[in-house]
């Protein structure tokens, strides 16, 4: 069990739905505004950004290095700097989208990309800190991150076993208490087919943290099935409208599909339940209703019990309908009404 801002995160908890802005504010201060508004009717929990600038995290550089994958849905063939310069959230527009976020009910926090990034954060009191993929790797920034004392959430997209291990060692030895560990396909869009969503359970035993799902896909239903396998935390990109595109729009949640998430996600969670079988407290009114053997005409002591006087019917509080066999053919050994339970005493 974490918690962030007074809010508990794990296992016998409803799931924390964290909505990430990303680029999708399309360089205006305005439309990040709308979307921290949208977040926040929308029944989240939290709202993240990502900080830094694209001097930050590349070079202006060309070159293929530097340059994305020409077959790539989204970013096919742009420069790495030129895509951080668009998608970027300024650094000045943290505080009014923090103090929006907040006045709405939000938490707010971010995922840093270096140490500036962590200077401005703390000031900024963030109460919680990601790691996004592709730094997992970057073992300085998670001990420095993880010496605030802040929790700590961790995606692990493209991560190996060792390199999951050595980050979140390198968390917890820098003074992590509160860490939880997301499953990521850092794909984007992500195909459905390669969330391995079944590695959720291996994960928490591998790292002993709460575990969640920092999901790219389409839609709702990898969301929905990594609460089934044990996800306490579901991270989505969200956007105002798809058709006003922007960087990550097209993987990106809409604000009614974002309310549905919060809600369904949290039935996901109640109808987890325990590992019982039986019936539930809430069936005892459906129990009386089972099938079960009456008298269904007038009879008189001595009759036969026949196919016409005796049938499997509702209510239950007769004897069960697999009895029909032996009853038929004995006698009724006193009289009865329409409507009577058949008991082994009446036969």
């Amino acid at each position: 069990m974490i918690s962030i801002a007074g809010r508990p995160i794990g296992v016998g908890q409803p799931p924390f739905v964290v909505a990430e802005m990303s680029g999708n504010h399309n360089g205006s201060l305005e439309r990040a505004l709308a979307i921290v508004d949208a977040v926040a009717d929308s029944g989240a929990h939290a709202l993240k950004l990502q900080t830094y600038r694209p001097d930050t995290i590349t070079i202006d550089a060309d070159g293929p290095a530097f340059r994305i994958g020409g077959e790539h849905e989204l970013w096919g063939g742009e420069r790495l700097y030129r895509l951080f310069e668009r998608a970027h959230t300024p650094w000045e527009w943290h505080a009014p989208i923090f103090d929006r976020a907040r006045q709405r009910g939000l938490i707010a926090f971010s995922s840093p990309f270096d140490p500036t990034a962590v200077e401005l954060l703390e000031k900024l009191g963030a109460p919680a800190y990601k790691i996004a993929s592709s730094e997992i790797v970057d073992l300085p920034l998670i001990r420095l991150v993880a010496a605030t004392g802040k929790p700590l959430i961790i995606s692990t997209g493209m991560a190996s076993i060792a390199e999951i291990h050595a980050a979140v060692e390198a968390a917890r030895e820098a003074g992590c208490a509160q860490l939880a560990v997301l499953a990521c396909t850092a794909a984007y869009p992500a195909a459905p087919e390669e969330s391995n969503l079944r590695s959720l359970p291996l994960l928490a035993g591998l790292t002993g943290a709460v575990v969640g799902v920092s999901d790219h896909t389409p839609g709702l239903g990898a969301a929905l099935a990594a609460v089934a396998l044990g996800a306490c935390l579901i991270e989505k990109h969200v956007t105002r409208s798809r058709a006003e595109g922007g960087v990550d729009a097209a993987f990106s949640l809409e604000p009614a599909e974002l309310a549905t998430l919060v809600t369904e996600s949290e039935r996901a969670w109640q109808s987890l339940g325990s590992p019982a079988i039986g019936p539930r407290a809430s069936e005892r009114e459906s129990l009386r209703f089972r099938r079960s053997l009456y008298v269904i005409r007038d009879v008189r002591a001595g009759e036969a019990v026949t196919e016409q006087n005796v049938r499997s019917i509702r209510p239950a509080g007769g004897l069960p309908p697999a009895a029909a066999a032996d009853v038929m053919g004995r006698r009724f050994t006193r009289d009865a009404p329409k409507g009577t339970p058949l008991t082994w005493d009446l036969v």
